[in-house]
């Protein structure tokens, strides 16, 4: 058996057959599980040999009738989820930052049987036993590594994993024609890695043109026309 097919059991027992009662048009948990098990493949990053980190924290966009019909059974369906993400990471070997979050989002201008799941990797999040999060022990400063624009605005790079691009899903969002939508990323290890995500015009790093490659303070990153300077903080 499957963990979907664990996971959705599990969920059915507790809230005493609900959800096999459910509109096919409707979302279903198990389709919200086996996104969060996408989001977790495709945002996988190799920061070092035999250490691949996934998100740690999700955000599940829902339309108001879903989210409404959902968020009746929020508190059990965003632990089962947590459980699910835990164990898909442990059988795929993927490695968390921080402990993990799932959480129900309303969004007005999502259509009934539409949802959208954004993640990210965090390691100031700790779930505590009962469910609580809490706070970093310090805040991200001036000694994390950075991207510093033109305009002398810092982007800190604190995160596993930062995209780069002119999407909207991106970490940091450039507006640039000559920047494709998920044009870059960044990985945290024991170096800091850039890699081009298949760019239409490419990434250049001190003018070179580049796939992947690990950068040094001072490194000047173009995208586009946009060009960044790297601080290793």
């Amino acid at each position: 058996m499957g963990l979907l097919d664990r996971f959705e059991q599990r969920l059915d027992r507790m809230v005493n057959g609900a959800f096999a009662r459910a509109f096919k048009a409707e979302v279903q948990p198990v389709e919200i599980a086996a996104a969060l098990q996408r989001e977790m493949d495709e945002r996988a990053a190799v920061v070092s040999r035999g250490r691949t980190v996934v998100p740690n924290v999700f955000a599940v966009d829902l339309s108001p009738h879903d989210h409404d019909r959902l968020s009746v059974y929020s508190a059990t369906l965003t632990d089962e989820l947590a459980v699910m993400v835990r164990e898909y990471a442990e059988e795929q070997r993927y490695t968390f930052l921080g402990g993990t979050e799932v959480t129900l989002r309303r969004d007005e201008t999502l259509d009934t049987g539409l949802f959208r799941v954004h993640s990210e990797a965090k390691a100031e999040v700790v779930t505590t036993p009962q469910g609580v999060r809490t706070p970093p022990l310090a805040p991200a400063g001036a000694g994390h590594p950075r991207l510093v624009a033109g305009d002398d605005v810092a982007h800190p790079l604190t995160r596993a994993v930062t995209r780069i691009g002119r999407g909207t899903d991106v970490d940091i969002r450039v507006d640039d024609p000559g920047v494709s939508r998920h044009h870059v990323e960044i990985l945290l290890g024991r170096e800091v890695l850039l890699r081009d995500l298949g760019s239409t015009n490419g990434t250049y790093v001190d003018g070179v043109q580049v796939g992947e490659i690990a950068l040094r303070d001072g490194a000047v990153v173009q995208v586009g026309g946009t060009r960044m300077t790297f601080r290793a903080g």
